[in-house]
């Protein structure tokens, strides 16, 4: 048996994995997901002091407190630049990385840097960013999921990931599994061009999931199976 830690995206909270957790634990896995400061469950503690960093300790002190090794360490989304910045502090303790339709940066990038947009910073610029419509799979679904999406702290999106060695010279298995059926996302977005760099590398797996973005929600029952499968 697995020990997971699922790291959710950005404007959302570690609900989004309910489905997932539930048939990773009836799997006889152990699952963490941990929720990041200022939003999800979290989002009383927003402000804008919160940053890349402040949700890289968030996932580090998961994995400290509960004292947890051989982790598979999966970041969605957003979560792709979290689970990276965690590598310095907790690259022994990781078993394998998955990146879930995410982010894959090199050190010193930022997701304004990949996703290709510029945040202004500054006295009387606003210090949160709205959430990014996504679509679901029903008009309950999307309501049920919109009504839980919050302002996400800029900080989190402009501070650059720290990373000493690159992603694949550390010898930690890598994944990265793509969501193929997103009808507004660019030929050459982030994910796309990530999703590209894992194909053509062989130190990398590769898989691919027929839904949106949004996979934990959409197709949680093929997520869990993949997870186990890879465990």
């Amino acid at each position: 048996m697995a020990t997971f830690v699922l790291v959710h995206g950005a404007w959302g909270g570690s609900y989004g994995f309910r489905n997932v957790r539930r048939q990773l634990h009836q799997a006889g896995h152990e699952v963490y997901t941990p929720s990041l400061t200022g939003i999800g469950e979290r989002q009383h503690l927003t402000g804008p002091w919160v940053d890349l960093g402040t949700h890289v300790t968030d996932v580090v002190n998961t994995v400290r407190y509960e004292d947890l090794d051989e982790v598979v360490l999966l970041g969605f989304s957003y979560g792709g630049m979290v689970v990276t910045g965690t590598l310095d502090r907790l690259g022994d303790r990781v078993r394998s990385l998955v990146y879930l339709d995410a982010f894959v940066p090199d050190d010193g990038q930022s997701v304004a840097d990949l996703a290709g947009f510029a945040i202004e910073d500054g006295l009387g610029v606003p210090w949160a960013m709205p959430p990014r419509p996504r679509q679901l799979d029903t008009p309950e679904a999307q309501a049920w999921s919109e009504a839980r999406r919050v302002d996400q702290p800029a900080r989190t999106f402009t501070q650059p990931v720290s990373l000493a060695v690159p992603l694949e010279g550390r010898g930690i298995p890598l994944t990265y599994v793509k969501a193929t059926a997103d009808p507004d996302e660019a030929d050459d977005s982030a994910f796309w061009q990530a999703a590209r760099r894992a194909q053509a590398s062989a130190q990398w797996a590769y898989h691919e999931i027929d839904t949106n973005h949004m996979v934990p929600l959409t197709r949680p029952d093929e997520l869990a199976a993949l997870l186990t499968e890879l465990a």
